[in-house]
């Protein structure tokens, strides 16, 4: 499909930002996999092996908590973390956003049962990042590591955290984000979800700090946080749908350095059913484009100062503008398959399969190359038993994705107008 308008130099941009949509997949891949060998190479962070702390050395920690109707999970949560951490100087701090169910009176329970535990209530449901940052005023370390109420990190996840924190160019860091990985893996959806964490977290992180040094979001289930950095930037934006995308461009805008550290596990309970899976997404989207919207004037007009930045923000309008062009030209090619159908234009039918199954192949090619690539560096290739799962992925989950910024689009531009709030709702868990 090309354009024709008779005028020759638009015809010529026109056609080439057509070429660049249609093929934007397939050229995302191929870079990504440039960024992550960048990672593996050069990239001055990397720990591939970890100084084990005494316990005289440990800085204090505070592992926060923020919960709404966590009845099913809280308890699970909390238990693991009193048990299972290989570190003794830290504090959990749940702080309760307006629960209606039976979180606050396990809660109790729970206070009783264990010293080192902290609740503080908020009445009315006001959001995570709101609940955050009430939360910082009663946090004692100087370090908080953000861990939702369905989420567990591996026993060995604070000191390693402490690791870049304490390294000689750690000075400057804000956050250290962890490697995120599916907890119930007892649905196909479920399942899929293996392969993208390997894929964006194996990949795409790596890649954005691996050639720019900062990254695009944290892993807002369980990030370590210096505390003067949260401060610096004036906590978290009340208003946005997703706290851990704002905060990591603020944080990458004011000068802080940001880290990804792929061999620091948690696990995650993650949507099991499409439903909530594009409720999930919807959040993750439109918190996408909000930053978007904050930040794409000033990083253009200012090239020099935001020289990193602008890569980040040329990506995100690519990935937000093929979002809409995919579901136009999706519109377009049932139309024509329609109008081909009834006139009885079989040939025209053909070619237009034909040409369609070409592209697509060559998307699935260079998936696959991503998937592949990322399952093998991701945990010693432990996860690569999930490729299989790579082809339910691409055909469903590009699909939710891209349908979920194209529905959140005018509700993030309702936000940056001023009409947004931070307000959830906890999505259905199950008891592993």
């Amino acid at each position: 499909m090309t354009i024709h308008t008779g005028i020759q130099s638009f015809d010529a941009f026109v056609n080439f930002l057509l070429l660049i949509f249609v093929s934007y997949p397939i050229l995302g891949a191929f870079c990504w996999l440039i960024g992550l060998m960048c990672y593996q190479l050069i990239y001055r962070h990397r720990i591939v092996n970890y100084n084990k702390m005494s316990q005289k050395d440990e800085p204090f920690i505070t592992i926060m908590i923020p919960a709404h109707n966590e009845e099913i999970m809280i308890e699970q949560t909390i238990n693991y973390l009193m048990n299972n951490l290989n570190y003794t100087n830290y504090e959990v701090l749940v702080v309760d956003d307006g629960s209606k169910d039976r979180t606050p009176e396990i809660l109790q329970r729970l206070m009783i049962k264990y010293h080192n535990l902290k609740v503080v209530r908020i009445e009315k449901n006001q959001g995570k990042a709101h609940a955050f940052n009430i939360g910082l005023a009663f946090t004692k370390g100087e370090f908080v590591l953000s861990n939702d109420a369905d989420t567990i990190p591996e026993p060995d996840a604070l000191w390693k955290y402490m690791n870049y924190f304490d390294a000689k160019n750690g000075k400057n860091i804000a956050a250290v984000t962890a490697n995120m990985d599916v907890q119930n893996r007892d649905t196909i959806i479920a399942k899929s979800q293996t392969v993208e964490f390997a894929s964006i977290v194996g990949v795409i992180k790596r890649s954005q700090v691996g050639v720019f040094g900062n990254m695009y979001a944290y892993s807002g289930a369980n990030t370590m946080y210096r505390r003067d950095a949260l401060i610096d930037v004036g906590l978290f934006r009340q208003d946005r749908a997703t706290e851990d995308i704002s905060i990591a461009w603020d944080h990458q805008i004011s000068g802080w350095s940001t880290v990804f550290a792929p061999n620091i596990f948690f696990y995650m309970n993650v949507p099991d059913n499409l439903r909530s899976l594009f409720h999930q997404r919807q959040r993750w989207a439109k918190g996408g484009t909000e930053v978007w919207l904050s930040n794409f004037w000033n990083i253009f007009t200012h090239p020099f100062r935001f020289s990193r930045q602008i890569a980040f923000m040329i990506d995100n309008t690519f990935s937000i503008t093929w979002s809409f062009f995919y579901f136009l030209t999706l519109i377009l090619f049932c139309l024509s398959f329609a109008e081909f159908l009834v006139t009885g234009n079989y040939d025209q039918l053909a070619f237009m399969f034909a040409m369609s199954f070409i592209f697509v192949t060559f998307e699935m090619f260079a998936g696959l190359l991503q998937l592949s690539s990322a399952l093998i560096v991701d945990d010693r290739a432990r996860k690569f038993k999930y490729l299989i799962f790579m082809p339910f992925y691409s055909l469903i989950y590009w699909q939710v994705n891209s349908l979920a910024v194209v529905t959140t689009f005018i509700p993030a531009i309702q936000t940056i107008r001023g009409h947004g709030n931070g307000t959830w709702v906890s999505p259905t868990r199950h008891l592993q």
